[in-house]
């Protein structure tokens, strides 16, 4: 079958092959037949080396498809079944998953360098990951059973793939990690995908005042179409947020993943409030508080990983939302290529010009 690879951290663009094999199948194992994948700020964080992914690797954790095939024991899910991938997969037995957060564990990530792809290169054959235990760049993976979410079967494919991931995070940081009420007001730094759908979630949420900060201009304006009621430069949100009753936002949301957009949003909260990190950010990129100013305003910090919520739960209440009309997520996809057009993707997204493209497999 075809797959992108990526044969070694830091590179630019990927290697399109047709002499890939999706590897693994077995008890408790999925074959997926992928039909749509978006691509992700993400993805090119592991090529770049920011995010954990040992190479080589297989791109892509916004997919979706169709069950192919199940391995003894699988439960839930039977051939035929219409999936998006869950890159954050819970194990339903560790103390996070009795909790209630299934979103926080960790067996999904001892799935990231163990082997799902094999090719042969140089007369020798050649085992790669698929990014974090998914790998929709391929045109058919193996993945666990508890890393695919069975979705309703006229959900197209191209908005399934968004909810795998970029959607499901920003509607989940809104509604389930911030809860942000009625009527209150809110910033989202960041208009790519990710804060785009922060942006819906609030909305959904009845946010009185929706203020998206973008240093680029067509991202400003095209946040406006999905329910923001401001869109300004970065250079401005200090002067915003200050105009405010109690002198800064209620609830700020960072979509970027940098410790100065975090810190920008810690400044443009106002007393009491919160900022909700969302990016994923590097590990060596450290955030600075004094402890007079975390005792004295009492903003509260609040991370929001994939939703902040059990995933499966967070993507039926985006169906839910999406079938109701309070969501767009056709919308949302900007530009469409070919599998063998995975590099213009790519390309499409460091400059700025898609909010997200989605990867037709067929």
């Amino acid at each position: 079958m075809r797959a992108a690879v990526l044969h070694k951290t830091g590179q630019d663009t990927l290697d399109v092959r047709e002499d890939v094999t999706a590897v693994g199948f077995g008890p408790g194992m999925v074959r997926v037949r992928m039909r749509a994948a978006s691509l992700c700020h993400s993805d090119l964080s592991a090529m770049s080396g920011v995010l954990p992914q040992p190479a080589p690797f297989v791109p892509g954790h916004e997919g979706a498809g169709d069950v192919v095939e199940v391995g003894e024991g699988v439960r839930g899910v039977t051939p035929g079944d219409r999936v998006v991938l869950c890159w954050m997969a819970p194990c339903g037995g560790c103390a996070h998953c009795e909790r209630g957060r299934g979103h926080l564990c960790v067996a999904s990530l001892r799935r990231l360098g163990a082997p799902a792809f094999r090719f042969e290169e140089g007369g020798a054959a050649v085992e790669a990951s698929g990014f974090y235990g998914t790998g929709a760049f391929a045109e058919e993976v193996v993945v666990a059973a508890d890393a695919v979410i069975k979705v309703p079967a006229d959900l197209p494919y191209e908005a399934a793939a968004l909810i795998g991931c970029g959607v499901t995070t920003g509607v989940g940081a809104a509604v389930n990690t911030a809860r942000v009420e009625p009527g209150a007001s809110v910033a989202v730094i960041g208009a790519g995908g990710v804060g785009v759908a922060t942006v819906q979630g609030a909305r959904a949420c009845g946010a009185g005042r929706i203020t998206v900060v973008d240093p680029v201009v067509s991202r400003r304006e095209r946040a406006l179409a999905f329910g923001a009621t401001d869109a300004i430069a970065p250079e401005e949100l200090k002067a915003a947020a200050k105009g405010l009753p109690g002198g800064g936002f209620d609830y700020v949301f960072e979509a970027v993943g940098r410790a100065a957009t975090v810190r920008a949003g810690y400044d443009a909260a106002r007393r009491g409030g919160a900022v909700v990190v969302i990016g994923a950010g590097a590990q060596d990129d450290p955030v600075q508080f004094s402890m007079g100013e975390l005792f004295f305003n009492e903003k509260r910090l609040l991370p929001s990983l994939y939703g902040g919520a059990p995933v499966a739960s967070t993507v039926a209440l985006v169906v839910d939302l999406w079938r109701a009309g309070r969501i767009d997520l056709d919308g949302m996809v900007t530009h469409r290529v070919g599998l063998a057009d995975v590099n213009e993707a790519i390309a499409q997204m460091r400059s700025g010009e898609a909010l997200r493209t989605v990867v037709t497999l067929g």
